[in-house]
C-alpha cells in the first residue's frame, strides 16, 4: 500500500485500510526510509518511532476520539537544542503543530503554511512559551 496522503496525515490511510482488511496492528509492517542507515541497510525491528522525522506524528482517531500525537523526545531535545531554547517550549510547538493536523490544517502551500505559523505563534502566546527567532 502507498498512501495517497502527506506524510503527517499517513496514518490516516494506514488506518484505513486496516479497518477495510479487517487486519489489526500486529500484522502491519511499515517500511520507510532512514537517513541515519548506510546506503543499502536495512533495520528490522518490532515498534518503533519516527526516527527524527520532524518529531510528531499524528494519528487520526474516530468517534468523539479526534487522534493522538506522538513526540519524539529525542528529536524535540536536537531541535530544542538547533534552534536555541528550551525543550519544552519546542515539545509545546510539535503538540500544536501535530494537533492543528488533526484539526485538519495542512501546510503544502504557501498559504497554508502562513496559517498554520499564525495558528502555532498564537496558541504558543498564550501559553507564554517563546520560540526562539526564527525557528517558525
Amino acid at each position: 500500500m502507498l498512501p495517497q496522503t502527506y506524510m503527517n496525515l499517513s496514518g490516516q490511510a494506514v488506518a484505513k485500510a486496516l479497518r477495510d482488511t479487517k487486519l489489526g496492528p500486529q500484522q502491519l509492517w511499515v517500511g520507510h526510509d532512514e537517513l541515519d542507515l548506510p546506503l543499502c541497510r536495512m533495520r528490522i525491528r518490532r515498534g518503533g518511532s519516527g526516527a527524527g522525522h520532524n518529531g510528531v506524528l499524528s494519528f487520526a482517531g474516530s468517534g468523539n476520539h479526534i487522534g493522538d500525537v506522538a513526540i519524539s523526545w529525542p528529536a524535540a531535545m536536537r531541535q530544542a537544542a538547533q534552534h536555541g531554547h528550551e525543550a519544552r517550549t519546542e515539545v509545546a510547538l510539535l503538540c500544536v503543530h501535530g494537533t492543528l493536523h488533526l484539526l485538519g490544517w495542512d501546510h503544502v502551500s504557501a498559504s497554508e503554511r502562513r496559517e498554520m505559523t499564525r495558528l502555532t505563534r498564537a496558541a504558543l502566546k498564550l501559553s507564554g512559551l517563546k520560540l526562539a527567532p526564527g525557528r517558525l
